[in-house]
């Protein structure tokens, strides 16, 4: 197992691509996308799991990379495809991994093994290949920090409210209220674990409208990304999971006054424009911009 934290990537939007479908691989690179997902799990009929590799592992090899990450998401570690499908994708120009139903810490460390040994034979550099548990599942949420927690490749969650729903045997509404509670645990496992939450793929990718209300709502419950299942996401996604000008402006001037005539007069609250500003809003004014600064 590496031992160093993995740096943060920018996720803002997570587009999957199925990758028995070549016009798509050969269009993925100019969706904007901040990080493309080679599929081989939702989208590939269980017929084809298998030959599914070979296209995944020519796309690495030859697709152009123009600033964004490359990630193949593998099936689950019970359905006895995982090590096949890891086999086949470690190879040079892979970033990272998204493993579906991940249900516990050990997943996590049992894929860190594997991939320990496939960089190491391959001759890649130790600890290369993120990894992003896809937390999907009742034991998953119940287990979210400790998964977040258990290997320094852990880099990102994603939240999956389909198969969640599923698990748990109830019925998926536009409005979502039924996973509110699982969407938040999850984000709020990933803050508590230095990593960035990405929020659940949405079924709907035509209502640009809904979309864009649906990834403010998620944004509000701490997540910085959204797995998208179509390109017409993404440009939402980029949008809306970074700072608007007028909150970095706000922020700015937060700071400046709160370094001003806080700090630096020995106090732990001011009053700005009809508001009481202390620690904790100086703080979160600052990583805002910090946030804003590490954005493209």
């Amino acid at each position: 197992m590496t031992s160093e934290k993995r740096p943060l990537p920018l996720m803002r939007s997570v587009l999957t691509v199925p990758v028995i479908v070549g016009r798509f691989i050969e269009k993925a690179p100019g969706s904007g996308a901040d990080v493309i997902c080679l599929d081989l799990e939702d989208s590939i009929p269980p017929a084809q799991k298998a030959a599914a590799r070979a296209p995944a592992a020519g796309a690495i090899a030859a697709m152009p990379r123009s600033g964004f990450t490359l990630l193949v998401r593998l099936n689950a570690l019970t359905t006895g495809l995982l090590e096949d499908d890891l086999i086949a994708v470690v190879r040079p120009g892979l970033d990272g991994v998204i493993v579906s139903k991940t249900n516990s810490a050990a997943d996590m460390r049992r894929v860190d093994h594997y991939l320990a040994v496939l960089e190491r034979e391959r001759e890649m550099a130790p600890g290369s290949v993120a990894i992003i548990p896809l937390i999907e599942t009742a034991l998953g949420v119940r287990n979210c920090y400790e998964i977040c927690e258990a290997s320094p490749r852990v880099s990102g969650a994603v939240f999956g409210a389909e198969d969640f729903a599923t698990d748990i045997g109830i019925q998926r509404s536009r409005g979502g209220e039924e996973v509110r509670w699982a969407r938040t645990q999850v984000a709020i496992a990933c803050h508590a674990a230095a990593i960035v939450p990405i929020d659940t793929p949405d079924p709907d990718y035509t209502d640009e409208a809904h979309l864009e209300r649906e990834m403010v709502l998620a944004r509000s419950l701490g997540y910085q990304g959204k797995l998208c299942i179509h390109p017409t996401q993404v440009a939402i996604a980029n949008r809306v999971f970074r700072p608007s000008d007028n909150e970095v402006a706000e922020a700015r001037v937060i700071v400046e006054a709160f370094e001003r005539d806080g700090l630096a007069q020995g106090r732990a609250a001011i009053p700005l424009e009809g508001r009481m500003v202390d620690t904790p809003i100086y703080w979160r004014a600052k990583r805002l911009l910090e946030w804003a600064s590490g954005l493209k």
